[in-house]
């Protein structure tokens, strides 16, 4: 992010174009370096000081100044003028281009865009002021194309325009608005960082982020942060959308979709197959640049989406989780395979969340799949395990038997008291050595009389093989 607001502050000081806002109170905000050098004036005697007492001391800047107040009194529309500025030693000819700022629906004040047309004007030359005109338009050309392509890689297309086309694109701050939070995770992440090589690793990352992002942005969400293998994205900021809930749910949709396709091309490089649980959540929260001079970032923040994180940690692979809050403000039937209660840190209340597996008209998107069934083992596994809490693995290790099993889920017995939603981790697989066991992880769906109901969301890339061994030796 440092070298993005580098880049962001050199090619607003590289401008050739001179920037200054000025509010209606009548001090000017906001000068760049180009208009402090066309002007010939320092920060230091223009920034947060009144127009009238800046400008008015040469007659000869009378059409200057006539320009710019002609803004202040009429604010109806775009004023472009040519005018004359004298610096205190030389005359310039100056191209002002001057109209207001908005914050929302108000006028706040105006803004100045200054060329300096000293050079063309002498240029007696018609042909030479084309050329040179032409060219000055092929690099105004060059440099757009330049930010969208550097901002683009790092931001999305939203965001970059309201940095670069707004007057207060780079100012700090936020604004509360009524969003909607995506929080998505593969499940398992880490146990694939600790066996694959990097290079395999981030290739497969990016090829799944690439094409989780593209389907966010077709339903108008906005990327603001790849945490490692997880993304949080926002509807409804900064695309303007009165259907946010339901658009975040279709993306979600269609990305538990997706990822049928995302596994066929890993498993064609030897990737591991990814399972990816998905949180949404809608309420108020603060969206802005938020950070410092030095360090800034569009960023959203707030309980409402601490708390669409923590519904995300209820997933399990496949998985769509959505919260009431969003639930009431979707207009577009839904398909809720199960609901559960949950109680999330930070919540006052129980809150039941919904299963979500297809959103009709105008989406018609589904990602339902057959679940497998479980088969009952006549040689149950015996099995060691540990419960891990808020990250945190209980070293005390439990048993219990695993009496049924599919690739999916399992049926344990045991007489350790376990919660639903808890977390646990199993060494039920031998080493490819033989000697130590793999790691396998799941999730506590529900607690029946018979037992538990796992949820595997971790394992190697052999479990599959291990699993149709351990069918055979109960057949």
């Amino acid at each position: 992010m440092d070298n993005i607001e580098k880049m962001r502050r050199g090619i607003i000081r590289d401008m050739s174009e001179g920037v200054m806002a000025i509010g209606f109170d009548g001090r000017i905000k906001f000068l760049n370096n180009a208009a402090l050098d066309i002007l010939d004036r320092t920060e230091e005697e223009l920034l947060d000081r009144p127009f009238a007492r800046c400008f008015f001391e040469y007659e000869e800047n009378d059409g200057f100044n006539q320009a710019v107040l002609d803004a202040v009194y009429d604010r109806t529309g775009t004023h472009r003028n040519a005018v004359s500025y004298f610096t205190g030693e030389v005359t310039k000819q100056l191209n002002i281009t001057t109209s207001f700022l908005r914050e929302g629906e108000d006028k706040i004040g105006i803004i100045a865009v200054l060329s300096d047309i000293s050079e063309l004007t002498e240029l007696r030359d018609a042909v030479k002021a084309m050329e040179k005109i032409k060219r000055l338009n092929s690099q105004l050309e060059m440099r757009n194309k330049l930010l969208g392509e550097t901002f683009g890689r790092y931001l999305s297309d939203e965001i970059v325009r309201q940095l670069l086309e707004t007057p207060d694109g780079l100012v700090l701050g936020g604004k509360k608005q009524v969003v909607t939070a995506l929080m998505s995770d593969i499940r398992g992440f880490t146990a694939m960082c600790e066996q694959m090589d990097p290079r395999s690793l981030v290739t497969m990352l990016n090829h799944y982020l690439g094409e989780m992002t593209e389907i966010i942005e077709k339903h108008g969400g906005t990327v603001i942060e790849f945490i490692g293998d997880g993304i949080l994205v926002l509807f409804g900021e900064p695309v303007k959308s009165r259907s946010h809930a339901a658009d975040a749910v279709a993306a979600a949709v269609e990305m538990e979709a997706a990822m049928a396709e995302i596994n066929r091309w890993n498993r064609e490089r030897g990737f591991p197959v990814l399972e990816m649980g998905i949180g949404i959540n809608t309420g108020e929260a603060i969206v802005g640049n938020i950070g410092s001079e030095k360090r800034t970032k569009y960023n959203v923040i707030g309980s409402n989406i601490n708390l669409c994180g923590r519904i995300e940690s209820y997933t399990v692979g496949g998985q769509i989780l959505v919260s009431p809050m969003t639930m009431a403000r979707i207009d577009a039937p839904v398909t809720v395979v199960s609901m559960q209660e949950v109680f999330p840190k930070g919540v006052e209340k129980t809150i039941v969340l919904s299963n979500v597996t297809a959103i009709g008209e105008p989406y018609n998107l589904s990602c339902e799949k057959e679940k497998a069934e479980l088969t009952v083992l006549r040689k149950p596994l015996t099995v060691d395990f540990h419960v891990i809490k808020d990250k945190h693995r209980d070293e005390n290790v439990k048993h219990g038997i695993i009496r049924a099993i599919s690739q999916e889920e399992a049926l344990m017995e045991t007489d350790e008291e376990i919660e639903q939603f808890d977390n646990l981790q199993f060494y039920i697989m031998p080493g490819e050595s033989g000697d130590v066991p793999q790691k396998v992880f799941a999730k506590v769906m529900y607690l029946k009389e018979e037992g538990l109901v796992l949820r595997f969301t971790a394992y190697p890339r052999d479990f599959d093989a291990w699993y149709l061994q351990v069918i055979k030796e109960n057949e």
